[in-house]
């Protein structure tokens, strides 16, 4: 017992030990000896340009060469080693005035050389502010652009139940406000899915979208499916952001009987395909949006997907234009939605997404879940 237990101690201490060191190299190169080479390299750099110029001339080292071991230094070093680089760099600029005078070393490139060290000292700050090493700001953004992606997986259904989903985001970018979640209950006989839509765009959202993705991810099955959406209210209204609030669609489905409850906080409305009539219906609800009050109560609708039938979920950055009523948006979305009925249904978000709105300046989103 006691070598087990002994064991098991080391193996924590090893596993602990090999985190620390992923941690490490995420990290970068933290050591004093590597930044004292890299303030070196720089200081050797900035003595090259500076060498170059007063013998070669303007033409192969202008003054404003001297703005590169500047940028590099806004990236690469602390405050301190900047502080020192922006000295020789001043050093080597005067060394040029003295050498070629001001009618080769025009005032303009001065300016630009300090505008420059100012923007390098703000990197740097910014930085250090973060805590974050060289190149980290990067890597942890794309983890937040992997980490929301993987939380949109959607587990694999029964037989006969199909799920396409589709995300854009504002300008084209890789993060944004809208996300999914889902998850199989009751040994995969029920499916919980809840689409939302935080607010704010783009970047500004990834992060409020990661937190509360965790957060709903962890409350999807292990809450009454009634109570979902009650518990992602109280959640966000004790978060006290100032641009808290979100609206949500949740949604669970018994794949044995097609029987589903939609439950909308202040989401666009679904839309409801019946293979039988071969037409789209809207599934009006009202509810309050998450985040701005407690105690409130969200729009219930229950329906059932017969064979043939599907569901559309939406953001509104997919069917809202500004200046445009929201009702002529939807109905351009739904005839999207219609023009997959004669080839099917595989592959229908993203064909709705490109038809719709392919580029746009807000998060987008389309679910389509259909039975066959």
């Amino acid at each position: 017992m006691e070598a087990d237990g002994a064991g098991t101690s080391g193996g924590a201490v090893a596993r602990v030990r090999a985190a620390r060191r992923r941690v490490a190299l995420l990290a970068g190169p933290e050591s004093p000896r590597a930044k004292s080479l890299t303030l070196g390299a720089l200081v050797v750099l900035t003595g090259v340009i500076a060498a170059l110029t007063s013998t070669a001339g303007t033409a192969y080292a202008p003054p404003l060469a001297l703005a590169v071991p500047l940028m590099l230094g806004g990236v690469l070093l602390e405050r301190p080693a900047m502080r020192v680089l922006s000295a020789i760099t001043g050093a080597a600029l005067v060394a040029e005035l003295i050498d070629l005078g001001w009618r080769v070393v025009r005032p303009g490139s001065v300016v630009v050389l300090a505008i420059t060290a100012a923007i390098a000292f703000e990197l740097v700050r910014d930085r250090e502010r973060l805590g974050l090493s060289t190149g980290r700001g990067e890597s942890m953004l794309l983890e937040l652009r992997d980490q929301l992606r993987r939380q949109s997986d959607v587990p694999n259904l029964a037989d006969g139940w199909y799920i396409d989903v589709a995300q854009r985001w504002a300008g084209g970018g890789a993060f944004g406000g809208d996300f999914l979640v889902s998850t199989l209950t009751d040994h995969g006989k029920r499916l919980e899915l809840a689409l939302v839509d935080v607010s704010g765009k783009g970047i500004d959202a990834g992060t409020r979208a990661l937190l509360l993705s965790g957060a709903l991810g962890g409350l999807l099955g292990a809450v009454a499916p009634e109570r979902f959406l009650s518990a992602a209210n109280d959640y966000l209204v004790r978060q006290e952001w100032d641009e808290g609030f979100a609206t949500a669609l949740h949604i669970t489905i018994d794949l044995a009987s097609g029987h589903y409850r939609l439950t909308s906080a202040g989401h666009p409305p679904a839309a409801h395909y019946a293979g039988g009539s071969g037409r789209w219906s809207l599934i009006n609800q009202e509810g309050m949006v998450l985040g701005l009050e407690s105690d409130v109560e969200f729009g219930v609708a229950e329906g059932h997907l017969a064979r043939f039938d599907a569901l559309l979920l939406y953001t509104d950055g997919l069917v809202e234009v500004p200046g445009r009523d929201l009702s002529l948006g939807i109905d351009r979305m739904l005839g999207a939605a219609e023009s997959l009925i004669p080839r099917g249904f595989e592959g229908g978000a993203e064909r709705i997404v490109d038809k719709v709105a392919p580029e746009g300046s807000d998060d987008r989103a389309a679910v389509l879940l259909w039975r066959s």
